[in-house]
């Protein structure tokens, strides 16, 4: 079995693959202070609580845009696992052509995401990530990484209005009755919600002029059922895209 990690900068996926089969997923909060041990002990209690034997696991494959996690999950693959765990970088071979001017820059999460757009739903394609950012990243006909836009994500947005505001409270992202808010609450999370849809409707429909009326879209994360239902150019909601692009990586590798 492969296990699979995503390390973002608010949540933490978990997919344990059979073969191509994804048996199990969990997702949970990424905890940048927790030791190897922390780790160890609690994806061994998850893999059990879903019925599944932790030694049968023999691959451990993660992409992290947390470096500070790094080391702690390296060494809870050594001592729970007896594997050593592959990280994915700008310079292993997931069969795209990075055109990023520096590589090493860009986030393994986006990586990873570009292979199983491409693999899934051919090129050109633009996947986009509702997570703590909300990044667009287009992948050529070609399979090339040609780069893409990183925007301030919907969390942050609400956050921000919470803290540089003095009587506007901290909402819950979420679908309002009307667009038309009639009370505080209500309208702040019209602004939030349709103010990220035409945002994100608005890079889309560049994209597609820039690669061409034939691109595929692909959304991902906590948030892309949630968006994808009022969007205009979504036309596929992925919620393992991830976790399929770690096992894809993982299987082109070995």
């Amino acid at each position: 079995m492969l296990l699979a990690l995503d390390a973002g900068n608010t949540n933490i996926t978990i997919g344990i693959f059979h073969g191509p089969v994804l048996a199990d997923h969990r997702r949970l909060r990424t905890v940048r202070e927790q030791t190897s041990d922390e780790w160890g002990i609690l994806l061994l209690n998850l893999l059990r609580y879903a019925g599944l034997d932790p030694a049968a696991i023999d691959g451990i494959i993660i992409s992290s845009v947390v470096p500070p996690l790094n080391s702690a999950l390296a060494e809870m693959s050594r001592r729970y696992f007896r594997t050593e765990a592959m990280f994915v970088t700008a310079q292993t071979n997931t069969g795209l052509t990075i055109r990023y001017e520096n590589p090493s820059e860009v986030g393994a999460d986006r990586l990873v995401n570009g292979v199983a757009a491409f693999h899934k739903y051919g090129g050109p394609c633009v996947v986009i990530d509702l997570g703590t950012a909300i990044t667009f990243d287009a992948i050529s006909a070609d399979a090339e990484y040609l780069g893409g836009i990183i925007a301030a994500g919907v969390g942050i947005s609400a956050d921000a209005l919470f803290s540089r505001t003095a009587r506007l409270p901290l909402v819950d992202f979420r679908k309002p009755k009307n667009l038309i808010g009639t009370n505080t609450v209500a309208s702040m999370q019209a602004g939030l919600y349709y103010g990220a849809i035409g945002a994100i409707d608005g890079m889309i429909e560049r994209l597609i002029a820039e690669l061409g009326p034939g691109t595929k879209t692909v959304a991902t994360g906590g948030q892309a059922e949630l968006i994808a239902g009022e969007s205009r150019f979504i036309t596929n909601v992925d919620e393992n895209l991830t976790l399929e692009g770690l096992r894809l990586i993982w299987d082109r590798t070995r």
